[in-house]
């Protein structure tokens, strides 16, 4: 188990199996400061992600569905599916996540190095970086046209 904190904004990461070297299961706990910003909605082309609540309580969504997450409760995003997360609470969120096969702490590492550079965030070498780890943005909502009346 990994003492190592990785602090991406307001986010804390903290590898407990690092699978990325095997190709194998990961896992990380997750802390979420209340209102932090978070990653945007997205999807991963070579992973399966299961999430579940230690304590606090972080609003989870998976292709449209939103569960609020406290301890005990989990969800999982099958390869593919749009999901994304946010503490909607008022105190400090924590969750455990397993992913197979594991993106690995670089990952978290290749993207804090990226928002920590200064300023804001170059967003073509954010995108490079998930690109190179198979996450994809999801697409903004397109609005939809009124009924006529």
């Amino acid at each position: 188990m990994s003492e190592d904190v990785i602090k991406l904004g307001e986010l804390q990461i903290r590898y407990l199996v690092d699978g990325s070297k095997t190709d194998g299961l990961g896992a990380f706990e997750l802390t979420v400061a209340p209102g932090a910003t978070v990653p945007p909605p997205h999807s991963h082309k070579r992973n399966d992600e299961f999430i579940y609540g230690l304590e606090g309580t972080l609003g989870y969504s998976v292709d449209g569905v939103t569960r609020e997450l406290t301890a005990g409760q989990c969800m999982s995003s099958p390869r593919g599916s749009v999901h994304s997360f946010r503490n909607t609470g008022t105190t400090t969120a924590r969750a455990l996540i397993v992913m197979t096969p594991d993106i690995g702490a670089q990952y978290f590492l290749d993207v804090t190095a990226v928002t920590n550079a200064g300023g804001p965030p170059d967003r073509a070498k954010l995108m490079d970086v998930m690109s190179r780890y198979g996450l994809v943005p999801a697409a903004p909502p397109q609005p939809t046209a009124a009924a006529p009346v």
